[in-house]
């Protein structure tokens, strides 16, 4: 069988992902590193003064980083996506419930979640 018929292989596709994704990261910390070092007065100028050709190398390899997580995301079988659907669901109703009892407990203190809803007060008599 010749290479041309052979079909795509999608590991291959998604090494070649991760080494283009690995080299953009790699040139992201080396470009963090200099202009750490760097002056103050030779500063990175704010994003309003950046050149073009850097706006496009930014959005080159933020692309890279989509296709690596869409790749990624492709090779997943979907019964463990409903899981993780389903656990990430069950996490976010935690978190719901955690928040509305904490708001209970802010608006209402302890004493909002007993039945009379008031303090236990007891009259002392005065003579």
């Amino acid at each position: 069988m010749t290479e041309a018929a052979s079909p795509i292989d999608p590991l291959a596709e998604l090494r070649e992902q991760i080494r283009a994704t690995t080299a953009a990261a790699a040139r992201l910390a080396a470009e963090a590193a200099e202009a750490r070092a760097a002056p103050p007065e030779q500063a990175v100028p704010p994003a309003g003064w950046a050149t073009p050709e850097s706006q496009t190398a930014h959005q080159q390899e933020l692309q890279a980083l989509i296709a690596l997580v869409a790749a990624l995301r492709d090779l997943v079988p979907d019964e463990l996506k409903a899981l993780v659907r389903d656990v990430l669901r069950q996490l976010l109703l935690l978190a719901r419930a955690l928040v509305d009892w904490w708001m209970e407990r802010l608006d209402g203190g302890p004493s909002a979640a007993r039945p009379g809803g008031g303090d236990d007060v007891q009259e002392i008599p005065i003579e």
